[in-house]
């Protein structure tokens, strides 16, 4: 009899997909703003007809409510600002070329090396010497200063025959 298993104590879910997939699942120790909600409406669905609600508690559970959707918001526009300097960072130590327009109006490139990102009204900008240029305006990126655009224009005295 030592070789029989009962079925009665096998669990039906113990399946090494289901295993993998419990695996992979970061647990969450948080109340994100969808779980808030069905918890709330929930409460609305149970509550006792005879003894609804107190107005003032509804409105207190709502403001908790915006409140939760304002942090997780805010937290979320944190971790995409974090995300975008990090990835910005790596400009450091690194040559860019952009246009700017000088006195006359005329649009002339210039190159630099990054020394620094800074951030202004949600905008990531690179610190390059006394010029702080956005990062949607660069042209080009490198890891060595861009040779200058030849003058030459043929006309210097070289030898034509």
């Amino acid at each position: 009899m030592a070789g029989t298993v009962s079925s009665g104590l096998v669990w039906p879910d113990y399946h090494k997909n289901n295993v993998q997939k419990a695996a992979s699942r970061q647990p969450s120790d948080t109340l994100g703003k969808d779980q808030f909600l069905s918890i709330l409406v929930a409460q609305l669905r149970n509550q006792d007809p005879m003894q609804p609600m107190q107005d003032r508690e509804f409105i207190a559970q709502m403001a908790q409510f915006t409140s939760v959707e304002q942090l997780m918001n805010m937290n979320t526009a944190l971790t995409q600002m974090r995300n975008s300097i990090g990835s910005a960072s790596s400009l450091i130590g690194k040559w860019v070329q952009w246009n700017e327009y000088d006195e006359a109006g005329a649009i002339q490139t210039l190159s630099g090396q990054v020394e620094s990102i800074v951030s202004k009204d949600g905008i990531l900008y690179s610190r390059i010497g006394d010029k702080e240029v956005a990062l949607d305006y660069l042209l080009s990126i490198s890891e060595s200063e861009p040779q200058a655009p030849s003058t030459d224009d043929g006309a210097s005295g070289g030898d034509a025959s």
